[in-house]
């Protein structure tokens, strides 16, 4: 933290200026007031920021965490909310040990860029009523909110806030293209501040704020109600490790050689979620707008998300009538700007011109963010991505014939020989993922084959075989034996020997002395199966080099 105190210091400063009403806001929101809010904001956000996995998470109360708090407060009051959090910091800690955090870097990237766009898009939409000035409407979905905010700015129009919100953004986004290094943020913020005192306008302020905090307490913990909310906490724990480590991942492609540890990330916040309710305080959670706005005014260490609680703390027992005068257009115009700021263009645009898979994932997350909520958005997306990477998976998977010629030795046999041997042995060479998606495609394929005597498979390139394929594959087998054909496998890797021993085809395969190491000894054994069957000129010797895996006559003649 000694790295760049100063713009740290300025970044902590900015980020305690927007986080102030937002922390107000879900606290009210949350149902357990706006002290709660604080509270949230300045334990968990110092615990976090010192013991989480980030150098430029910042945490606190968010607006997707209120949404899955609401219920629980009418279901089981405040105490309830108080033990969720409990329960849920211990759930993550218990994550943190399991080492469980490793597991969000396998979130395709177009499901976190969708993610990062509908987040901005919820930020931008819930500074609506503010920027407009104008109460905040009734509901839950912020399209509707924002909507209704806008027919009521249409009947009763209030351009000062309009013009305090826009006047704040353009300065933020022109501003850091022209000095990237300046806090424009607090000198918008300040500037629309003085412009209110100064000049007689109309626009609503942030208000009384609590005075001191509570002391720590386990008097809220009702044992009685623990098994109920096992399940709440348990979605309470699950929103905050997905919100805190895709927040941490978006952090780190805002930033420049920033990586966080999403294992410390998850106790950090467990530590946090802990803590928070001993003074009050509701569940809390990485928040990203506010991870953007301290990656944007430069913040570089933990200092800045630790100076952000200090400042918090401070401002609630010294300097609330300072903020009390701030007007909320501005800090909406903050946020408005932090949206679009949030969103990297140029990688948006070159993930929808990867694939149509990446594409339409990421179209898909954003607007269930959106719509829904970012939990049911990335399990959406995730789900649609792992669909899709499947489909891709199962269309490079290929059944191929192969010519015999170009496994026998040069001049071994004649041009009517080899034609002969053609009519009686087949040779398919299988690419790729052997698994559920593909499986059936094969037994497609094989079923079709013409009458031969021998099919030989080549196993050499599966890259691997799941319980589906293990079994389509001793499906071939049965159907082809039951054709008179024989079929014979080469080339079986170590990792693909378990499914075919557990499902019973490998070993009836190797029963019948079907099991090869390579291809030319595979044809070797089948060639001395047709000479004892009369249907190949003795000429024909077995290569002495290499021996199947399994049985051979005494004689050396082939398989038994």
């Amino acid at each position: 933290m000694r790295h760049a105190p100063g713009r740290n210091l300025l970044a902590g400063l900015t980020v305690a200026v927007v986080a102030l009403p937002l922390a107000l806001g879900f606290g009210i929101s949350s149902g357990l007031g706006a002290q709660a809010g604080l509270v949230t904001a300045i334990v968990a956000g110092a615990i976090a920021a010192f013991f989480g996995g980030s150098n430029l998470q910042v945490s606190g109360p968010t607006g997707a965490m209120t949404v899955v708090l609401v219920p629980i407060v009418a279901q089981h009051g405040a105490s309830g909310v108080l033990t969720v959090g409990l329960i849920a910091g211990v759930m993550l800690v218990l994550l943190a040990v399991l080492r469980a955090g490793r597991y969000v870097r396998y979130i395709p990237a177009s499901v976190v860029e969708g993610f990062t766009v509908g987040i901005a898009a919820v930020i931008a939409l819930q500074q609506v009523p503010a920027a407009l000035g104008v109460p905040t409407p009734e509901g839950e979905k912020v399209l509707l909110v924002a909507w209704e905010a806008v027919r009521e700015f249409a009947a009763h129009p209030h351009w000062t806030a309009l013009g305090i919100a826009v006047g704040v953004a353009a300065v933020m986004l022109v501003g850091a293209r022209w000095r990237p290094t300046v806090p424009f943020s607090l000198l918008a913020v300040a500037a629309a501040t003085l412009l209110v005192e100064v000049t007689p306008l109309e626009a609503e302020r942030i208000g009384d704020l609590p005075a001191g905090l509570p002391a720590p307490s386990l008097g809220f913990l009702d044992l009685s109600q623990v098994s109920a909310l096992v399940a709440p906490a348990a979605a309470v724990a699950a929103l905050a490790a997905l919100e805190s480590l895709l927040s941490a991942t978006v952090a780190d492609g805002m930033s420049v050689n920033q990586r966080h540890d999403p294992d410390r990330e998850l106790f950090g916040q467990g530590l946090a979620n802990i803590a928070s309710p001993l003074f009050g305080g509701v569940p809390a959670t990485a928040a990203i707008a506010r991870t953007a706005v301290n990656v944007r005014s430069g913040a570089s260490s933990r200092l800045a998300a630790l100076t952000h609680a200090l400042i918090l703390a401070g401002i609630v027992y010294a300097a609330a009538p300072l903020v009390e005068r701030i007007p909320l257009a501005a800090l909406a115009g903050v946020l408005l700007a932090t949206a679009v700021r949030m969103v990297e263009v140029g990688s948006v645009r070159a993930m929808l011109r990867a694939t149509r898979s990446d594409a339409f994932v990421l179209v898909l997350t954003a607007v269930a963010t959106l719509a829904v909520d970012l939990v049911v958005a990335v399990l959406v997306g995730m789900l649609v991505a792992g669909t899709l990477a499947l489909v891709a998976l199962a269309r490079n998977a290929s059944l191929d014939q192969e010519e015999l010629a170009r496994h026998l030795p040069p001049g071994d046999h004649t041009e009517a020989e080899r034609a002969l041997l053609a009519e009686h042995i087949v040779a398919y060479r299988l690419d790729g993922p052997l698994f559920f998606a593909a499986a059936h495609r094969f037994l497609l394929q094989l079923s079709e084959v013409a009458d031969v005597q021998v099919v030989i498979l080549r196993m050499a390139r599966v890259s691997t075989i799941d319980a589906t394929g293990a079994r389509v594959l001793g499906d071939v087998v049965d159907r082809l034996r039951a054709r008179g054909i024989t079929v014979m496998v080469s080339g079986l890797r170590p990792g693909q020997l378990r499914p075919l021993e557990s499902l019973g085809t490998l070993p009836r395969l190797r029963e019948e002395g079907c099991v090869f190491a390579t291809t030319p000894e595979a044809i070797d054994a089948a060639l001395a199966m047709l000479h004892r069957n009369g249907m190949f000129p003795e000429r024909h010797r077995p290569a002495q080099e290499g021996q199947p895996l399994d049985r051979v006559s005494a004689e050396g003649r082939g398989p038994r």
